[in-house]
């Protein structure tokens, strides 16, 4: 007797598909043009602007970053977007501007207290501190940690609690990045690519809404490149926003729901990666106005970037 044919099963979403789909799905209706709005944003600058004697490092009119989402900068080198990440969390102090974070005014604001506001940074060059432990640096992220009062230092009550929560903490999360075997190592022992994972770790121990990481692939070997990956992609699977600066293309398309495009200190595209890649401003950024390929060659882009990192380390050599 012939057997009914088993109806089709749809397939299961894990919550890194799940995360993404809503991401995209958030961002369907966006228009692809510079300053577009969002429909749910967490960050909102306007008018941010940072001179240097005559140049204009930032000169950003408008720009949204959508909550839950992978946003991409991208641009060449010199385009002002590590310096934009300078003013947004208080490391440099605009000419003009003004941006709310989470609805929250954070122009003006010290670097502390943006970090305490939920708005994390890691830096292209890691600031991990070497004569310390790893995990001595993974407590330094903490926030609302009573010890540092010179008085409730005195009382171990009051703040031992505190201790072993930020200690239990900093245990799994270098877990999960694979750094627990380096617990008692000094951070200066550490490879390059190991410290950026200890740079992004221990900047999740101060729970952020949400990260800004600059260049997290610099400088790490391919070995660690699908781990940071991972990652990076973990967290917005956990909610969190993530902006980050990266000059590999081929990471941004693979990994970004969401691209801004910065030159010359001016956002210039906004949109998708598989659109933002064949738009000519974008092409121009990194090729110049005066080109004559087809803009819909991907490996355009990644190209013009070699490049750029060509000059860039024959510059830093000389």
């Amino acid at each position: 007797m012939p057997t009914e044919p088993s109806a089709a099963v749809p397939p299961v979403a894990t919550p890194s598909t799940a995360a993404r789909d809503a991401a995209v799905a958030a961002l369907r209706d966006v228009p692809h043009e510079p300053g577009a709005r969002k429909p749910d944003p967490i960050l909102v600058a306007d008018d941010v602007r940072r001179h240097f004697g005559g140049v204009n490092a930032v000169d950003v009119d408008h720009v949204e970053i959508q909550r839950g989402a992978i946003t991409a900068l991208i641009g060449p080198n010199g385009a002002g977007k590590t310096t934009l990440f300078n003013l947004l969390t208080g490391f440099d102090k605009p000419n003009s501007g003004r941006w709310t974070f989470d609805g929250k005014s954070l122009g003006g604001v010290p670097a502390a207290r943006v970090a305490r506001a939920g708005m994390v940074r890691t830096f292209q060059l890691t600031k991990a501190l070497n004569r310390m432990t790893v995990i001595e640096n993974m407590r330094l992220g903490a926030t609302q940690q009573p010890g540092e009062n010179l008085f409730a230092a005195l009382v171990a009550p009051l703040w031992r609690g505190r201790e072993q929560e930020i200690t239990a903490q900093a245990e799994e999360l270098l877990t999960r990045f694979k750094l627990d075997t380096k617990r008692d190592d000094f951070a200066g022992s550490l490879s390059g690519g190991q410290r950026k994972l200890l740079e992004m770790a221990r900047a999740l121990m101060a729970k952020p809404r949400m990260i800004m990481l600059d260049e997290p692939m610099a400088g790490v070997n391919p070995a660690l490149t699908q781990s940071l990956l991972g990652h990076i992609q973990a967290l917005r699977d956990d909610g969190t926003t993530v902006l980050f600066v990266e000059h590999d293309m081929h990471m941004v398309r693979h990994i970004s729901d969401w691209v801004i495009v910065m030159t010359e200190g001016r956002i210039v595209a906004e949109g998708p990666p598989e659109s933002v890649m064949q738009n000519p401003a974008v092409i121009d950024a990194y090729l110049g106005a005066h080109h004559d390929t087809d803009l819909g060659d991907d490996a355009l882009l990644d190209d013009a970037v070699l490049e750029q990192l060509r000059a860039e380390d024959e510059e830093g050599s000389r």
